[in-house]
C-alpha cells in the first residue's frame, strides 16, 4: 500500500497534481498531500508532477529490527569519527573552498547516517532521550556545548 508524498524542494507549482488527482488530496498551497484521500497506488499526481516532487511511500513502514549493542557502539564511534574528520577538513580554510564544503557535506552526511542506523534519529524514541542525556553529561562543561538547547529537546521529547 503505498500513498504519495511530495519533496517541496523540487516542487514547480506547476500544479499538474491538482488536475489530475481523483479525490482532491492534493494541496499545492500547503504542499502537503492528505495521505487520508490519497487512493493507494495510484500514482497519477507522481506521473504528472513535470518537477519530480511527488514520489509514492509506503502507508505503513515495518517495525525496525532491534540493533546488537556493539552494533550500535561501532556506528556511534564512527559517526563520531566522521564529526572529528570534519572538524579538521573546516580547518582547510579559503585555499581549498570546494574541497572544504565537499567534505564537509559527505561527512555530515555520514555521521548521519551512522547514527540514524544506530537508531538515535527517531525523536520519540527513548534512545534518543538517552543520547542527548549521554551528550550532555559528556560535553556538559564545554562552553561551546549547547547545554541549553539539548535541556530544551529533552522536555520536548
Amino acid at each position: 500500500m503505498m500513498v504519495a508524498s511530495r519533496n517541496l524542494r523540487l516542487c514547480t507549482k506547476d500544479c499538474m497534481c491538482l488536475f489530475v488527482c481523483p479525490t482532491g488530496a492534493t494541496d499545492t498551497e500547503s504542499g502537503q498531500i492528505d495521505a487520508s484521500k490519497c487512493l493507494d497506488g495510484c500514482r497519477l499526481c507522481v506521473d504528472a508532477c513535470p518537477g519530480g516532487a511527488i514520489y509514492l511511500v509506503p502507508r505503513n513502514y515495518p517495525k525496525p529490527q532491534p540493533k546488537r549493542e556493539d552494533v550500535v557502539k561501532a556506528l556511534f564511534a564512527l559517526a563520531e569519527s566522521k564529526v572529528k574528520t570534519r572538524a579538521l577538513a573546516n580547518g582547510l580554510g579559503d585555499d581549498y573552498p570546494l574541497a572544504r564544503k565537499a567534505l564537509d557535506f559527505s561527512l555530515e552526511v555520514l555521521a548521519e547516517d551512522c547514527v540514524r542506523e544506530g537508531g538515535y534519529m527517531l525523536p520519540q524514541s527513548v534512545v534518543t532521550k538517552e543520547f542527548l542525556k549521554d551528550l550532555r553529561e559528556r560535553y556538559g562543561d564545554d562552553p561551546a556545548f549547547p547545554v541549553k538547547a539539548v535541556e530544551r529537546l529533552l522536555d520536548l521529547l
